[in-house]
Formats: structure tokens, C-alpha cells, sequence
């Protein structure tokens, strides 16, 4: 306990020297956050600063082995960590699909090669990842993919189309998959492959939303040809990846409901226009209370991830509970923002930010698998409920 204590103050003291005042403002919107990657382009100095100070101590992944670029940390001093930030509101000073979903795979699945040369870039905020699941015909059901991937002895050649890759347009690299035996039952012929978006065949397009923006695009290969050592785990049991990835990817989505990294509640955002709405105060209140349980559900899940003891599916219900929690803040900041919350282009409404955003979590319960299949997962998992 004691050792404990004096890494808090040691981490509480070198967070109030190395944290820019920039970095302590909660982010306006998902375009203030840090990406990394080869293209990288800052914010500002003090963003590029904080990412690189926090990946120099190896705490852009503070619970990931130092030899990959981590810092090491066991889980109780990562929790730590993550408490001395949120009192500071720092900001997470680097976002990655490497970090919230590859690099626990790659731990996991990865060849001794594959960790070293990878993890270390996605800790420095060197390489950017999208992630090539979904397609046309196998979203939900996602096994029914049909990507294409033959063995040509010195090489793998892909070729086929995913859909709703976020951020394929500003991607480095893809964690892909594809299938390497079609005549094996469909979860049996996957493989989970890693290549480079700037490889011949690779090309996006962007997905328009009705909020106007969208992380989303089409990706298409087309005689994608990749090194054979690019795969993880073994050939044709990529299932198995895919699977352990997808928990963490509904970790990582049901962040969401935790909102930015401030802790200000929707009743001190809002408070100059509560005092004269008793319904919408009721409802904002309400929310709040939902919001701090969730955050104590969040630590209690991850505590239990961290020591090995949560239950497989649940990041099911973590992901459907963060997915409400967050349309619901949308709501009532549409609905605090009066007819002002409508408006979609002025200055005044900020380029229709809040319509934007409202409109945006509406993609929340599709992502990541559908909020039906989460219900799904959970009461056959978890509330061990019949089948139909």
C-alpha cells in the first residue's frame, strides 16, 4: 500500500510538470483528438508534446510490457494512472485502434517478430490501423464473410470489399479479415491478416452520414498481394482473434457513455437553463445518476478484465449500456440547446455541432456489432435466458 502511495504522488507530480495547460481542457470534438500515425498532423505543439512525453515513459499503453513500448505498470498502478489524469482532466494523449484493439491481440496471438516490430510503433503513435471486418453481405453475421485470400506460395493475394472501415481513408495499416478455405465451415476458413493500406489494390471511399461527416468508408482489394508472415495466430483460425479483439472493441465503444475526459455532469453544463425547466432538470438529473453508475461499473469491469475474472461476454453489456448512456447525452443536449441545437451551419450553433454529434450517436447501436445482437449475447450468456 505504501509503494502504492508514493507512486501516486510520484505520478500526480510528474503529470502536474509534463501536462501541457492545452492538454487539461476537455476536447471540443473527435477532431481534437491525437491519432498518430506516418501522415500525423498536430493540433498544436502542446498536443505533439503530450504524446510524445507520455510514449517516451511508455504510458500511451501504461499496462502493456516495456519491451513493446509500454510502461510496465501493473493493474493497480494503471488505475492510478488513469485517476491522477482524470483529477488533472488530461487528455488521453494518443486514440489507436493498435491500442484499444490490435495490441491485445497481438499480445495475446502474436509471433515474438510481430509484437516487437508492431506494438512499439502503435505505443510511439508511428502507425495508424483501421479494421477490415465488415462487408456488404456479413455485417451482424459477420462470419459469412466472403474477402478473399488465396496462398500463391511466396505470397497471400487478396482480393474483396469491406464496408464501414472508420477511418480507412487516414489509415496506415488494416487488420483484415479473409478467408484462406472457402470450403471449410465458415467460422472454421478465416485468417486474420495484417497488411499496408498503401499497398497496390487498396483503395476507400468515404461513407457520407446524415450528420454530414462519418468516420466511414468503403475498401476495396483488389489483387492485394501480402508478405505470408503477415498473419496472426494461425492460418485459418482467425475466428479466434477476431473474437478476443471484439471484446475489446466493446470496451473500448462503451467508453463512450463515459463522454469526454472532463467529469463535469450534464447538470453543471447545463445549469443556465435548467433553473427554469423542472422536466428537463428531472431528466438531466436522472442521467447524471445513470452516468456515475456507469463509471462504476466501467472501474468494476475493469478491474475484473485486468485480473483475469470478467465474465467473456461482458463487454456486451458494457458496450450496449455505453452506446444508451451516450445517445441519451446527445438527447438532452439537443434538448437543453433549444431551437439554438437545430440550427446546422451558423457560427452561432458552431457549424451545427450539437445537431452533428446528436445525429452522429445514432451509428452507436450498429457499430461494433448491433445493439440487438448485444441483447442477444447477454441474456444467452449472462441470464443464461432459452433460446427461441
Amino acid at each position: 500500500m505504501a509503494e502504492l502511495e508514493t507512486f501516486r504522488a510520484d505520478t500526480r507530480a510528474w503529470l502536474e510538470a509534463n501536462c501541457p495547460a492545452e492538454m487539461r481542457q476537455p476536447m471540443r470534438d473527435e477532431g481534437d483528438a491525437c491519432w498518430g500515425g506516418r501522415n500525423a498532423v498536430f493540433q498544436s505543439e502542446a498536443q505533439k508534446l503530450w504524446m510524445e512525453r507520455m510514449a517516451a515513459r511508455g504510458w500511451t499503453v501504461p499496462d502493456w510490457p516495456k519491451a513493446y513500448g509500454g510502461g510496465g505498470l501493473s493493474p493497480a498502478e494503471t488505475k492510478i494512472l488513469r485517476q491522477e489524469m482524470a483529477r488533472l482532466g488530461a487528455r488521453n494523449p494518443l486514440m489507436s485502434f493498435g491500442i484499444s484493439m490490435l495490441g491485445p491481440a497481438l499480445l495475446k496471438y502474436g509471433t515474438e517478430e510481430q509484437k516487437t516490430h508492431y506494438l512499439t510503433q502503435i505505443a510511439r503513435g508511428e502507425i495508424r490501423w483501421c479494421q477490415g471486418y465488415s462487408e456488404p453481405g456479413a455485417g451482424s453475421d459477420l462470419a459469412s464473410l466472403q474477402t478473399k485470400c488465396e496462398d500463391k506460395g511466396d505470397h497471400w493475394l487478396v482480393n474483396g470489399q469491406k464496408v464501414w472501415t472508420s477511418y480507412a481513408d487516414k489509415a496506415d495499416w488494416i487488420f483484415c479479415l479473409v478467408r484462406t478455405d472457402p470450403q471449410a465451415p465458415k467460422h472454421k476458413g478465416i485468417s486474420f491478416l495484417l497488411f499496408d493500406m498503401a499497398s497496390p489494390g487498396v483503395s476507400t471511399k468515404p461513407i457520407l452520414l446524415i450528420s454530414g461527416n462519418s468516420p466511414f468508408c468503403e475498401t476495396f482489394f483488389d489483387d492485394v498481394k501480402v508478405p505470408k508472415d503477415q498473419v496472426v495466430g494461425d492460418v485459418n483460425k482467425g475466428w479466434d482473434v477476431a473474437k478476443y479483439l471484439l471484446g475489446h472493441e466493446r470496451e473500448m465503444i462503451s467508453g463512450m457513455g463515459l463522454g469526454g475526459s472532463g467529469s463535469q455532469s450534464l447538470g453543471e453544463a447545463f445549469a443556465d437553463v435548467l433553473a427554469d425547466d423542472p422536466v428537463l432538470r428531472a431528466e438531466v438529473a436522472k442521467f447524471d445518476v445513470d452516468a456515475l453508475a456507469f463509471r462504476a461499473m466501467s472501474e468494476r469491469f475493469l478491474d475484473g478484465l485486468k485480473a483475469g475474472m470478467a465474465h467473456p461476454a461482458q463487454p456486451s453489456m458494457m458496450k450496449y449500456a455505453g452506446t444508451e448512456l451516450n445517445k441519451a447525452r446527445h438527447e438532452l443536449a439537443m434538448a437543453a440547446g433549444g431551437s439554438d441545437a437545430l440550427e446546422w451551419e451558423s457560427d452561432r450553433a458552431r457549424g451545427g455541432k450539437a445537431a452533428r454529434e446528436w445525429l452522429r450517436t445514432k451509428a452507436n447501436s450498429i457499430e461494433g456489432g448491433t445493439s440487438e445482437i448485444q441483447l442477444g449475447i447477454v441474456a444467452k450468456r449472462i441470464l443464461d435466458l432459452p433460446g427461441a
